[in-house]
């Protein structure tokens, strides 16, 4: 059976490890949770994903070790599963999302009428940009390293093993998305600028996966560090007026006394991500955009099982969160004035209902 850590401090979810809130140790999941194909009725409805199957949990403190060792697995794919196609939904109902955030933002912002998602064949930047492209209300364009490649990824489904995680790669209707070339380890700041032109938002969704264990620092420096100062540097240029930045709890550990907690030497032992990662929010708290910093905890690809925590920043050590809302979060910023220039961090609680979207940034 296999064994590996269920958690992530990138929007890919490779390279951090669950916290028990209780007892502050790694969590292992034993079986891969796997979720049903979405339902569309179902989730205009309740606002969450059908989901099947267990997942059995259990804490040690050797999976330090085994995450070690997990992260040097090559990147592997199981063939693609064909998924049952949903019929289309009236885009009466598809501005559903869009019109609920607007409701529960009386100090919104005029709302973008373009966005950009960096990163969008990530587990967490797919999420953003279907929630958007099901919206109808917001032109979505999704930000790849290879357009035809991704248009290919995005539309199969699959089971795919990245570092430390296993990932169920559902499918994406990118029907209405504009695929651009946006590669921010290798394009020029003018290159970037490019693909940005007319784009009122950017939500960036980058993040390194790890690999060659030898290159992880270059990898990390380059993505997470580099790559997020020139998109910041591009959208200054392009006249992006919003940018939310998907980044992890414990990237400023070391300014709060967390330098020494498991979460924060396991995370940073990963081409020392976190320092990377704070390295780019301070750059991007310097520009002078208007910026929302969502920094979730470990990040699972199962539906969400508790309420939204949003806390502080510098407040949370611990804790696991789904992709889904991470995603949800990330969205809702680009539509709510109080969300602007703030750092927010987010996990779930499954002792705690869902909170109103209206007390997300409050």
């Amino acid at each position: 059976m296999l064994m590996l850590i269920a958690h992530g401090c990138c929007n890919h979810g490779c390279c951090n490890v669950g916290m028990d809130q209780k007892g502050g140790w790694p969590i292992v999941v034993k079986e891969v949770k796997h979720t049903r194909a979405l339902h569309i009725q179902r989730w205009l409805k309740d606002r969450r994903w059908e989901q099947g199957g267990t997942a059995q949990m259990a804490r040690t403190r050797g999976g330090v070790f085994l995450l070690l060792g997990l992260c040097f697995a090559p990147l592997a794919f199981v063939p693609s599963v064909p998924e049952e196609k949903a019929p289309p939904v009236p885009v009466a109902r598809r501005s559903l999302w869009t019109g609920a955030l607007l409701l529960a933002s009386p100090a919104n912002a005029q709302a973008p009428q373009k966005v950009l998602v960096a990163g969008a064949t990530g587990q967490t930047g797919r999420r953003i940009v279907e929630r958007l492209a099901k919206d109808g209300q917001t032109s979505v364009v999704g930000g790849v390293r290879d357009v035809s490649k991704a248009q290919s990824e995005l539309s199969k489904s699959s089971i795919a093993i990245r570092g430390a995680m296993i990932d169920e790669v559902k499918a994406v209707d990118t029907k209405g998305v504009e695929l651009k070339s946006l590669d921010v380890a290798k394009d020029s700041v003018d290159a970037l600028a490019g693909s940005l032109t007319g784009v009122d938002a950017l939500i960036i969704a980058t993040g390194f996966v790890p690999g060659n264990p030898f290159a992880m620092n270059a990898e990390a420096h380059a993505v997470d560090n580099l790559g997020t100062k020139a998109l910041v540097d591009a959208a200054k240029k392009s006249g992006v007026k919003k940018i939310v930045l998907v980044s992890s709890i414990l990237t400023n550990g070391r300014g709060w006394g967390q330098e020494n907690s498991p979460g924060f030497q396991v995370t940073n032992a990963f081409g020392n991500v976190l320092d990377e990662k704070l390295e780019a929010e301070k750059y991007l708290r310097a520009s002078g955009i208007d910026y929302t910093i969502v920094r979730p905890g470990g990040l699972k690809a199962s539906a969400p099982a508790g309420g939204l925590v949003v806390s502080k920043e510098d407040t949370l050590n611990s804790g696991e969160i789904s992709r889904d809302l991470v995603a949800d979060v990330s969205i809702a910023a680009i539509f709510d004035q109080r969300a602007s220039n703030k750092v927010v961090e987010i996990i779930e609680d499954e002792t705690k209902s869902q909170p109103s979207k209206d007390k997300w940034f409050a």
